[in-house]
């Protein structure tokens, strides 16, 4: 059993080696630990870092491309490198190397296939209390729309074993932490959650300039992948929606003809058709949006039957790099 420590990097040189130096070479239940840094165009000197750190693989992205690009890559090079669980975590060093074990424990037991930490967003000293609340309401939204309880959607300390990592496919450019939940809900991994302690970091967010920011764009990426994932389900809400609208509008009409004044209010019948007009309008997309979305389903499977006759023929990761040179192999 392998397992490979994945750690995206944008600029780490001075965060990384305090990260490195606490992350562990053994783990209960697993003949090799193995170490692999993704840098995302780096400007500084975070490879040359990585390596002298000892970190056993290196993905060299040439320009910046996001963290959910970075996450993607890194993905798809463990399981290349012959990873039998894949553990994510920041090099910001926020997330306790020591939990490790704990994280990757139900996917050893059988238990499930992707395993993410828990922080305890309401209760970590180091979030203001609108990062805090945000935090909760945004766990809250990705809950429903993937249909599961999601206590922290935004860790990003998270463990996947080899066939939930097969079936990762993100599509935002953003952050991969919301889309793979929701992506899992769709499917069928088992999700489970564990807690962790969360180490206090001075610096600023280098995904969201504010907090409207991230709300901003986390918004927009939770409604582009429920559209995805959930078509019909989405679409048929947001015509319900017009629909009540229709019928508000129309209400003054039909009160006014009850009481037997069928003349004027001419505006709320034109108001109300519009929106029934939409409400009908919607319906249909999302009828076609699922049709596509059986179709989406097929293409993923076969991207990941792609993957598995990769893996089987040994085809090597993309913009790979050996890390720093050690006494045994990887495995």
């Amino acid at each position: 059993m392998k397992l490979v420590i994945q750690i995206p990097c944008l600029d780490e040189e001075a965060a990384l080696p305090a990260t490195l130096k606490a992350l562990p070479r053994e783990v209960e239940g697993f003949d090799a630990v193995e170490w692999l840094v993704i840098d995302d165009g780096s400007t500084d000197r975070t490879v040359e870092v990585a390596r002298e750190n000892g970190v056993d693989h290196i993905v060299r992205l040439p320009t910046h491309k996001g963290l959910a690009v970075a996450f993607q890559a890194g993905i798809d090079a463990s399981l290349k490198l012959g990873a039998d669980v894949i553990v994510n975590t920041d090099a910001d060093g926020q997330y306790d190397p020591d939990d490790i074990p704990r994280l990757v424990a139900p996917i050893l037991a059988g238990e499930a296939d992707l395993v993410v930490g828990d922080r305890g967003v309401g209760q970590v000293d180091d979030f203001s209390w609108t990062k805090r609340r945000l935090q909760r309401l945004g766990s809250s939204v990705v809950s429903r729309a993937a249909g599961m309880p999601v206590p922290d959607a935004t860790s990003g300390f998270r463990a996947y074993n080899r066939d939930a990592a097969l079936g990762v496919v993100v599509l935002s450019t953003f952050t991969y932490t919301l889309e793979t939940l929701i992506q899992a809900g769709a499917s069928a991994v088992t999700v489970g959650h564990v807690p962790i302690q969360k180490n206090p970091v001075d610096r600023p967010s280098r995904l969201f300039r504010s907090n409207w920011d991230y709300i901003r764009r986390s918004v927009g990426g939770i409604l582009r992948v429920a559209t995805f994932y959930s078509p019909l389900r989405t679409f048929t809400f947001v015509a319900v929606l017009l629909g009540m609208g229709a019928l508000a509008s129309w209400y003054p009409f039909l009160s006014s003809w009850v009481r037997g004044d069928g003349t004027g209010r001419v505006q709320s019948i034109i108001l109300g058709a519009i929106f029934a007009i939409a409400a009908v309008q919607v319906m249909a997309v999302g009828v076609l949006a699922d049709l596509l979305g059986k179709q989406r389903g097929l293409t993923q499977e076969t991207l990941e039957r792609i993957r598995r006759l990769e893996l089987h023929l040994g085809v090597p990761p993309s913009h790979y790099e050996p890390g720093a040179d050690r006494e045994r192999e990887p495995e």
